[in-house]
């Protein structure tokens, strides 16, 4: 791209991306795959190992849904579309501690599970300049936190269901005034 100002770089990728909006809506899959998991007779261990499995869904999922959505899935022109690719490749480095959590504690590992999600959406609100983001990336974490001690585990998976669904809706609001 010529020379812009990073405002306009953000306002690109917002525009041009959605917002993310094709993951999003992919998340809403995979949390309900998880769900189905988690509501299933298997053991503790197979469903976390099913859940791990569920998340290899999420850049087919992304990207079949760019194409039907018409978003452009790399924006190639754009540098910060790097940037949106080390915020989500630094999730790998946390998955790590859900992945520890799989054998050391595995009643737990939903939940933390769900706090990374949560948490590695931070620096997509500063990327797309998004209170959405900002809001969700704190309260996720917070709720799993809260859910994943109160409840049984597969209320989380569907408490995500809804926060995804509704984290959809915002985020085509805010497409939308852009």
């Amino acid at each position: 791209m010529e020379k812009f100002t990073l405002e306009e770089l953000q306002k690109d990728c917002s525009v041009k991306q959605k917002k993310g909006l094709h993951f999003i809506v992919s998340s809403v899959f995979i949390w309900a795959v998880i769900l189905v998991v988690h509501l299933s007779s298997l053991d503790i261990m197979q469903k976390n190992l099913l859940t791990f499995c569920a998340t290899a869904l999420l850049f087919p999922l992304a990207w079949m849904l760019s194409k039907w959505l018409k978003i452009d899935f790399q924006n190639k022109e754009n540098p910060l579309t790097k940037a949106g690719i080390l915020f989500s490749v630094n999730q790998m480095l946390y998955i790590l501690i859900a992945m520890w959590v799989f054998n050391a504690v595995p009643d737990k590992m939903l939940m933390v599970f769900a706090m990374i999600f949560g948490a590695h959406l931070m620096p997509f609100s500063w990327l797309y300049s998004s209170k959405t983001y900002l809001i969700l990336s704190i309260f996720i974490p917070i709720m799993s936190l809260v859910l994943g001690h109160v409840a049984p585990i597969y209320v989380l998976a569907f408490v995500m269901i809804v926060v995804e669904i509704v984290f959809s809706f915002c985020l085509v609001y805010e497409c939308k005034k852009l």
